[in-house]
């Protein structure tokens, strides 16, 4: 009899690349990896992809074949591609007869249909509302939910891997970083915590997880200064974090990160939740364990701090997508 296939979106990724391996090692499913490039399609296969899908949430052309079969879907978008993403939910839900179960990542605070709050009260400080992005994330379970899938949702707190990659150049030459979360304590969660999550959520299926939702987070709330010790102690060097004025973090950044990042810098993502630990019977990865251990996929967070990243100082990823409207 032939194993139920799974369509592992974003498989490159750091979330992907984990869960990828995860999957695999486990062999519940015939694991069918997506990839934008065909230079990653030989880094999937090592880590385990049954099969290979070209896969663009721009290109609708891709999605027939990457779904053919499937029954089960790892559903994750950059940022940006809320669009794509919105359009290929509504693809996916005319597929609901044979998808049986989508896992979908998405942040802590989108919480709008499980917990009573108006965007526009949930505020930071007086007179703002809630931040654009978690309102994108939000935008993303729904178009799952509202195409009648079952779905399973991850809500992360803020990613280890992408707290300071931003500032690769600056901690490898100069030993500092900078941003502007100063002495706000934030519970920062490792990506191969998500991906183990995830992995339980598929391998145990929609019949104890369909329309669950769970929050994500790193197992202490930690400064800016105390991830500076982290990072340094990894490296065996001296690492310093500079405090950086909002302001200046939005000329980086745009508008869209820097609401979003006003809102870790005032206590919203302090909380650590039991969620992981009710899913795998253990507690989630601390960010020095993080960063000198390695990943089902064979990579430690030091040595992934170096790769590619979505913000670059300078460039508004979010210009564009915070014209989405739904």
């Amino acid at each position: 009899m032939s194993k139920p296939i799974v369509l592992v979106t974003s498989a490159s990724g750091r979330i992907g690349r984990e869960l990828l391996a995860l999957l695999a090692g486990d062999g519940t499913f015939t694991v069918r990896a997506c990839c934008f490039s065909e230079d990653k399609a030989d880094m999937l296969r090592g880590l385990g992809a049954d099969e290979i899908a070209k896969f663009d949430l721009n290109d609708t052309a891709t999605w027939d074949a990457a779904l053919d079969g499937v029954s089960a879907v790892y559903s994750a978008s950059l940022d940006p591609m809320l669009e794509g993403h919105l359009a290929f939910a509504a693809e996916l839900g005319k597929r609901r007869d044979t998808i049986r179960h989508v896992v979908r990542v998405s942040c802590m605070g989108a919480d709008t249909n499980t917990a009573s709050y108006d965007p526009a009260k949930h505020a930071s400080r007086a007179g703002a509302g809630i931040p654009l992005m978690l309102q994108h994330y939000w935008w993303g379970e729904k178009a799952l939910i509202d195409a009648g899938l079952p779905v399973s949702v991850l809500r992360n707190n803020f990613f280890m891997n992408h707290l300071l990659k931003t500032d690769s150049d600056s901690i490898l030459d100069g030993g500092w970083f900078s941003n502007p979360l100063g002495s706000a304590r934030n519970s920062f969660v490792a990506t191969r915590d998500i991906a183990e999550a995830a992995f339980v959520l598929l391998t145990e299926g929609p019949e104890k997880h369909a329309d669950k939702f769970y929050d994500i987070t790193g197992p202490e709330p930690q400064t800016m200064d105390e991830i500076a010790a982290d990072l340094g102690r990894a490296m065996d060097r001296d690492i310093t974090y500079r405090p950086q004025n909002m302001e200046d973090f939005e000329r980086d950044f745009g508008s869209t990160r820097a609401e979003f990042f006003e809102y870790l810098s005032n206590g919203f993502y302090c909380r650590c939740s039991p969620d992981f630990y009710n899913l795998t019977g253990h507690k989630p990865t601390a960010y020095y364990d993080y960063l000198t251990t390695a990943g089902a996929s064979g990579e430690t967070g030091l040595e992934e701090l170096w790769q590619g990243n979505l913000w670059k100082k300078g460039e508004d990823a979010m210009k564009e997508a915070a014209g989405v409207k739904t």
